[in-house]
């Protein structure tokens, strides 16, 4: 892995291992301003599974162990896709709880509005580190190759059993013109 890009992950998994540790540690704070999200989201959990637990503290430590795990997975090198779409699912909701400008007026609107356009930066950071293949070809272009390679195998297989037939057509047509 090139330095910039150890570098480039390390500092954006960094806010994510933080707020991710102190959410586990202490949901308490988080949680006033939590749930609003929360019970929208609680009706949708309980019909999925109902063994998946709806409190508000819970789904508060839930998120915190995910962005600490994905922040050091992405931090590490380790599963840096998948560990980049983790943190930006679950940024989504970190946002939109902490951070709703449009209930605030004045200088605190500001302040969580810089907040707001912050984690919109993270979530494209995050997004570019999802899609990004370290220079190796992406899945995509390693399957359309796979295929053309076959197809080009197997005309040179066809290619080379008509040559072959010829010959041995040909061979035949000599052998039986020859006497004896």
């Amino acid at each position: 892995m090139k330095p910039v890009r150890s570098a480039a992950r390390a500092l954006l998994s960094a806010v994510f291992v933080a707020s991710g540790a102190r959410a586990l540690a202490n949901p308490a704070p988080m949680v006033d301003r939590a749930k609003p999200v929360t019970d929208r989201v609680t009706p949708l959990l309980e019909r999925t599974d109902p063994r998946i637990p709806t409190d508000t503290a819970t789904l508060v430590r839930l998120n915190g162990a995910v962005q600490l795990g994905a922040g050091l997975l992405l931090a590490t090198g380790r599963a840096t896709r998948p560990a980049a779409l983790a943190l930006a699912a679950s940024l989504v909701p970190t946002t939109l709880a902490g951070h709703r400008f449009w209930e605030f007026s004045g200088p605190e609107r500001t302040v969580h509005q810089n907040q707001f356009v912050k984690n919109l930066g993270l979530l494209g950071g995050l997004l570019l580190a999802a899609a990004d293949t370290e220079g190796r070809p992406g899945l995509r272009y390693r399957a359309e190759h796979f295929v053309d390679r076959r197809q080009r195998g197997v005309k040179r297989a066809v290619r080379t059993a008509r040559r072959e037939a010829k010959i041995a057509a040909a061979s035949a047509a000599m052998a039986r013109r020859l006497p004896g």
